[in-house]
């Protein structure tokens, strides 16, 4: 009965004349035509719009052009705080020492916002109209450009004790390593954006060692070759360390960054034995106690000095006493010493709060950046703010070995503000296009 039921429900799907050519059809012929129904059939069930997805997926839709939106507020209004509170302070520590030698207390107030006024002009338009393309050609123009002038400044460069690290062009003097910090960074996320595949790859000579650490040890390597022959520590140390986050935030394998670490290290301590200055700096910062109060270690005790006066609250906005020439040139690398003299331990606190919110801004907007490049580059810029504040207070408080590292924002230098300035409309710039709604 079954079977007789089963050979009737086969034939009653075919049409009406070839149902009798089935019947009398061999069972090989009938086993080939069921399986060939009941394959029919799933397929007819398998594209049915109602229970599942089409067999054939829907082509791709083109990729939607870039589009504009507003820059991010918070790191913009974080950035101005900062930049006002650095003019302020400015006047604050500098005033006895710009009465003293230029006969007006207002000298470095005026040149910090002239600086800054200067660069946010020429920031604003790159800002409005810049698409993030432009930066990757920005990046490769700057990287050029450093390179000349640090070869220009070994040449024609002006000297401030062994070191040679300037050129003056009469209305401005220029420090190229400051541009070339801001260089390394672009190039090194530039290229690290275009090889992921083979930085990331498993193998070693092929693709991880030779695009992930060799190529960009030779981006960097050439800067800071020309940033040593300056005898430029803080920058050599401040470019080679910017350069191993970009590597690490771009996919270099941990194995190889600590080997690059290494050799970064061994070259670190090279230079310090062949510097008869370095040597001095290192010895003064660990034996402090043992240095003469009166020479070497006038500028890091006098810093100290400040930074314990101050207390919780401070002595009050322009009441520093370590400022009547205690603190050489106080609105350089140790304004932070007259910070915490005026404001104390809550204007201090409240001075790396602000910082903290730029940097968490500055992750944030990477995260949401429309390509590799532009999160790279984001990221990079705002270490190197990071890694400039820590070093600079490491610095003042001794420890770490005093060198020249000025305080982003605060520290006068006409050169380094308005690159600092430049960096905040970069990343501001790579804002407008974020994947994410603000």
């Amino acid at each position: 009965m079954k079977e007789s039921d089963n050979r009737e429900k086969e034939q009653s799907n075919l049409p009406e004349r070839p149902r009798k050519a089935f019947a009398l059809a061999p069972s090989s012929i009938k086993k080939k035509v069921k399986k060939a129904l009941v394959a029919r059939e799933q397929k007819l069930a398998y594209n049915d719009v109602i229970f599942s997805e089409p067999l054939t997926p829907p082509a791709e839709e083109p990729p939607k052009p870039l589009e504009k939106g507003n820059v991010d507020m918070w790191f913009l209004l974080w950035a101005m705080i900062l930049v006002c509170f650095g003019a302020i302070m400015s006047y604050s520590a500098s005033a006895v020492y710009a009465e003293q030698k230029f006969d007006s207390s207002t000298y470095f107030l005026l040149r910090y916002v002239l600086f800054a006024v200067l660069a946010i002009v020429i920031t604003v338009p790159f800002v409005a109209i810049a698409r993030p393309w432009f930066w990757r050609i920005f990046g490769v123009a700057a990287y050029g450009a450093s390179i000349l002038l640090l070869l220009a400044v070994l040449v024609f460069g002006v000297a401030e004790g062994e070191a040679q690290r300037w050129i003056d062009l009469g209305f401005i003097t220029i420090q190229p390593s400051e541009i070339a910090k801001v260089a390394v960074v672009m190039v090194l996320a530039l290229y690290m954006s275009k090889y992921e595949k083979e930085i990331t790859s498993t193998h070693a000579f092929g693709g991880s060692f030779r695009k992930g650490v060799m190529m960009p040890m030779a981006i960097i390597g050439l800067i800071c070759g020309l940033v040593a022959l300056e005898r430029h520590i803080s920058g050599l140390m401040i470019i080679g360390m910017l350069g191993v986050a970009v590597m690490f935030m771009g996919g270099t394998r941990i194995k190889w960054l600590a080997m690059f670490l290494g050799i970064i290290g061994v070259a670190g301590v090279g230079l310090i034995l062949v510097s008869s200055y370095a040597q001095e700096r290192v010895d003064i910062w660990l034996h402090i106690e043992e240095a003469d109060p009166l020479g070497a270690a006038w500028q890091t005790l006098q810093g100290l000095y400040a930074i314990g006066s101050g207390g919780f609250f401070g002595l009050g906005l322009g009441s520093s006493r370590q400022k009547f020439g205690y603190v050489s040139q106080p609105q350089n690398d140790f304004i932070f010493t007259i910070i915490c003299e005026e404001l104390g331990f809550i204007g201090a606190f409240v001075l790396i709060l602000l910082f903290g919110l730029l940097i968490w801004r500055g992750i944030k907007i990477g995260q949401r950046a429309p390509d590799k490049f532009c999160a790279l580059t984001v990221w990079g810029l705002t270490f190197k703010i990071a890694l400039q504040v820590a070093m600079n207070i490491a610095v003042v408080t001794n420890s770490m070995p005093n060198t020249g590292i000025s305080l982003p924002f605060f520290s006068s230098g006409g050169t380094s503000l308005m690159i600092q300035i430049f960096e905040i409309g970069i990343i501001l710039s790579i804002s407008r296009f974020s994947t994410v709604k603000k």
